[in-house]
């Protein structure tokens, strides 16, 4: 699995579905740079069983990012076609009818492979035939990626664990905190806890009032 924090983050072009139902095309997070920090990321598929969990905490937590100025925005390996069905279909019946934000279309794998989320990997057989080990479907990866376009954390779950929308949020803030007072976070930082000065001076003064 690759580390790509402290990297850019892959750029990509590609069909996305916006708005709860808008199908656009050259879809990127370039937009994003210089204005937006970007919480990116992966889910397995469409029409499954954990996802719209997910995909749903995300919109209902929306308001959160966007007072934060993060940009939310999910994908797949499904087609434009499939995220809108799903989209467009109501909660009752297995829909996530309400979401806003994008869902990109990576139907090609190569946005999953670029950012080393995909749950096998092509490969070739003695006849030269093109085969795929594992699973063709992403892993829940999930990417913070600050304004100027680097990944800053980086998680990845297996494809039956759930992700944290909470903990996306407290990394947001902690990474805020870092860069607005210039103070590290130690374990388990909240929204309006201390951070301290990364020094040995301030480590120790940090631990003696612990």
């Amino acid at each position: 699995m690759a580390v790509l924090v402290g990297k850019k983050a892959p750029s990509f072009k590609a069909t996305a579905v916006v708005n709860g139902g808008e199908i656009v095309e050259n879809f990127s997070l370039d937009q994003y740079l210089g204005k937006k920090y970007v919480i990116f990321y992966f889910y397995p598929a469409d029409f499954t069983f954990v996802c719209p969990t997910e995909i749903i905490a995300f919109q209902e937590k929306i308001a959160e990012f966007e007072k934060r100025n993060v940009a939310v925005v999910g994908c797949s390996v499904d087609s434009e076609f499939a995220h809108w069905k799903w989209l467009t279909t109501e909660r009752k019946d297995g829909g996530i009818k309400g979401v806003k934000y994008p869902l990109v279309a990576d139907i090609s794998k190569t946005i999953s492979e670029n950012y080393d989320v995909l749950a096998g990997s092509y490969d070739y057989n003695e006849e030269g035939q093109a085969t795929f080990t594992g699973t063709p479907l992403a892993y829940r990866g999930l990417f913070l990626i600050d304004k100027q376009g680097v990944v800053r954390h980086q998680v990845v779950n297996d494809l039956p664990i759930g992700r944290s929308i909470e903990e996306a949020i407290r990394v947001v803030d902690a990474l805020q905190f870092f860069e607005e007072n210039g103070e590290v976070c130690p374990a388990d930082w909240h929204k309006g806890d201390k951070g301290l000065k990364a020094t040995q001076e301030g480590i120790a003064d940090y631990l003696s009032k612990k």
